[in-house]
């Protein structure tokens, strides 16, 4: 081969080097450049819709155009992250994920309409959330231990709620009835807002809810908090208990979220997203906001928020087939 050849060969590859990235990089620019759509798969007023507005604030300054949140409540989230799996994957739609919608739901229920390891693709692991285990004000019960003992002193008299049948809120409930050994009834709803104001009235005995939306009902002793099912306490919650403390023995239980896109979504934008979310994760008011709510930024890549969900998947799968738990 001459010189001249070997010239050529190499300008060549250089050239298709760069038509190889051109339209990657075309499929980032200007992005986004209109409305961005953020499905909420449970009702207004819940922690995951809490977390996913704050978000969309702070994406919205942060690239000069409305992020907007979508609540589509409905089959433990299914009928929201359905939307999201069949939307088009250019970046303009993406899902507020939960363990629910992730990680459990496809234990549960039979005929899924969606896939979430093929349908989805991870952008960012924002937050984790812990439980708390909540009561009205009400029940004669001021400890874990009380609780227990009536629910077997009156088996079936007490209930549960939870934000959805599938969703962490109902496997926290039972997780606490397998380890506790009680009977108590589940009663699903759509979404934590109407789930607390049942307990808050009393029509329903208790409910493990995620902090950022039973919090506020706590500190004003709407409710009172019995433990939070962390490995450790909550700092604006010092003197609740976690349930190992309060006698349940290794009983850990967490909720989380994260934004996910559709599969074919480009890389390019799912990389700008995640940067972008990082970033808001990492600023000192998200973090002191968070905070307050009794969240956890995490963030990071999004092959780590991957082999999360993965994790989570495997772990929740076993507990739903030992204990036979299926979707209402």
């Amino acid at each position: 081969m001459t010189v001249r050849t070997r010239a050529s060969a190499a300008l060549f590859a250089c050239l298709t080097l760069l038509a190889a990235a051109l339209p990657a990089r075309a499929q980032d620019d200007g992005y986004p450049n209109k409305p961005v759509r953020i499905v909420v798969p449970f009702a207004a007023g819940g922690s995951t819709d809490v977390v996913a507005r704050l978000l969309a604030e702070r994406l919205q300054a942060e690239f000069k155009q409305p992020f907007v949140g979508d609540n589509r409540a409905g089959a433990g989230g299914n009928i929201g992250a359905d939307a999201v799996a069949k939307a088009p994957a250019d970046g303009y739609t993406l899902l507020m994920g939960t363990t629910g919608v992730l990680s459990i739901n496809s234990h549960l229920y039979k005929n899924m309409s969606y896939d979430p390891q093929k349908d989805f693709t991870p952008v960012s692991y924002t937050s984790l959330i812990t439980n708390i285990l909540v009561v009205p004000a009400e029940l004669p019960v001021r400890s874990v231990a009380e609780l227990v003992a009536l629910a077997k002193s009156k088996p079936g008299a007490l209930s549960f709620a939870s934000s959805g049948a599938g969703s962490s809120t109902h496997l926290s409930g039972e997780l606490f009835k397998a380890m506790a050994g009680v009977y108590i009834l589940h009663i699903p709803y759509r979404g934590s807002a109407q789930a607390l104001t049942d307990v808050v009235s009393g029509q329903v005995s208790m409910l493990f809810d995620n902090a950022p939306s039973s919090i506020g009902f706590v500190q004003q002793g709407k409710l009172r908090a019995l433990a939070v099912t962390s490995s450790k306490r909550l700092p604006n919650l010092p003197d609740v208990p976690t349930m190992d403390e309060a006698g349940i023995k290794g009983y850990e239980s967490l909720s989380w979220s994260g934004i996910m896109a559709p599969a074919a979504t480009p890389r390019p934008i799912i990389t700008k997203l995640n940067q972008a979310i990082d970033r808001i994760l990492k600023s000192d008011d998200i973090r002191r906001r968070l905070a307050g709510l009794g969240v956890e930024p995490v963030g990071g890549p999004p092959e780590v928020f991957a082999r999360h969900i993965s994790g989570e998947s495997e772990k929740w799968g076993k507990l739903i087939k030992r204990a036979n738990i299926v979707a209402n």
